[in-house]
């Protein structure tokens, strides 16, 4: 049989031919657009909370606020690229030294310098020393630009670099709550720009669909997404949340060798960091070799799109966490103890704030109410006891009268 013999997922391939990657049609000022909101959203953060200037240490922050990159992954887990961006002066990027490059001529960066690195790997019992350095710096610039308020919101900040601060006079702000925040609502520019990497996710959904035959492994199917991504200017997979048949249950098995098997459900969520750094968190769920689903599977797959239809329909702006909670799908009792631990989140560079738990679990929730210009995924995993798993996921944009979907590969018929 054609593998897809489901015309409607074969037109997500590159309709240029399946050997070319896909070129962004944005222009360039669409991108300029989407920086210079967001690093107005980030200093009016600023003002909100008085602080003279936030340091930023996670890439994905220092990405929203210069788009700049820089080793990513790597830096993510190790501090040695960092940003400064003040309320009312100048951003200032350090970067790892060989690559002042990567920032130069930003429009968004003010001034590059050479980062002062402190991490044990690096420095060793000499880490005192050069944390007193990276806190000299830092202080010296915030009397500068500080008029002086020494207020100082940091997104991370390791014990002995926040000690070190506050020798030197510098009020510690937590960083976190400004970031999302300012992350979490939207303009045209940055939703053109996710609209572009959902577009190039789902033509990796289409090289999975295509390559989903029996004999292959979960790893080699789970390359096909990545492979798509990154030949079209895409970064990276923030999970490997793809498996088959009975390892689809307990859900978060991460994707292995085990081998596909005719008629095994497959199921997957994307979690796709794309080109400009925006992520695509998309969940599908089909059969090994395309086969009609089993009377189980169908009763599972349409239970999770139940699930995710009745909830995408609730959200509205001025809908509030609660009000949802009370609303929402209601999870069938033989279903629980398999359930995800929430029914929707914010999604931009990142999975992002604000994070609505499903209803079970909803006592544990702080409340938040949707506003025009978020971008939320709706998700929804249905198993039972001795069955597999069903992963659902759509991403879409909060508009002024409820949702707008920004994917659209389609679903299973069932």
């Amino acid at each position: 049989m054609d593998i897809f013999s489901d015309p409607r997922k074969k037109e997500y391939l590159n309709s240029e031919g399946a050997d070319k990657p896909l070129k962004s049609p944005l222009s360039v000022t669409v991108l300029e657009g989407a920086r210079t909101y967001r690093k107005q959203r980030l200093e009016e953060q600023l003002h909100q909370h008085d602080c003279t200037a936030i340091l930023l240490y996670d890439p994905v922050n220092i990405r929203y606020a210069t788009d700049t990159s820089n080793m990513q992954l790597w830096t993510l887990h190790n501090a040695v690229r960092y940003a400064l961006v003040f309320a009312d002066g100048p951003t200032i990027v350090f970067e790892f030294k060989g690559c002042e490059h990567l920032s130069n001529n930003m429009p968004t960066v003010d001034e590059v310098r050479i980062a002062i690195g402190w991490i044990y790997m690096s420095t060793g019992d000499r880490s005192d020393e050069f944390v007193g350095k990276w806190a000299d710096e830092i202080a010296d610039l915030m009397r500068e630009h500080g008029g002086g308020n020494m207020r100082l919101a940091m997104d991370k900040v390791e014990p002995l670099g926040l000690k070190a601060l506050e020798d030197r006079q510098v009020i510690h702000v937590e960083g976190q709550e400004l970031t999302e925040r300012a992350r979490a609502i939207k303009n045209a520019d940055e939703i053109a720009l996710m609209r572009w990497t959902v577009r190039v996710c789902e033509a990796g959904m289409a090289r999975m669909y295509e390559n989903s035959t029996p004999g292959k492994t979960e790893q080699e199917i789970w390359a096909e997404l990545h492979f798509e991504n990154i030949r079209s200017g895409g970064e990276w997979c923030e999970t490997r949340l793809f498996a088959c048949g009975d390892h689809t249950n307990p859900w978060y098995a991460e994707c292995s060798d085990r081998v596909c098997n005719e008629g095994e459900m497959i199921s997957f969520d994307t979690d796709l960091i794309g080109p400009y750094g925006y992520c695509a968190d998309l969940s599908r769920s089909w059969t090994c070799g395309h086969t009609p689903m089993n009377d189980t599977q169908k009763r599972i797959y349409a239970t999770a799109l139940d699930q995710v239809e009745h909830n995408m329909a609730l959200i509205k702006p001025g809908v509030t966490g609660r009000e949802f909670n009370e609303k929402s799908w209601q999870i069938p009792a033989k279903h629980v103890d398999y359930r995800y631990s929430l029914a929707a989140h914010g999604v931009g560079l990142a999975d992002e704030w604000p994070v609505i738990l499903l209803h079970t679990d909803y006592e544990s929730a702080y409340d938040v109410a949707f506003e025009e210009g978020m971008v939320i995924c709706v998700e929804s995993l249905i198993a039972e006891e001795g069955s597999e798993s069903i992963k659902l996921e759509t991403q879409v944009l909060v508009t002024g009268d409820g949702v707008e979907r920004l994917d659209s590969f389609p679903w299973e018929e069932v």
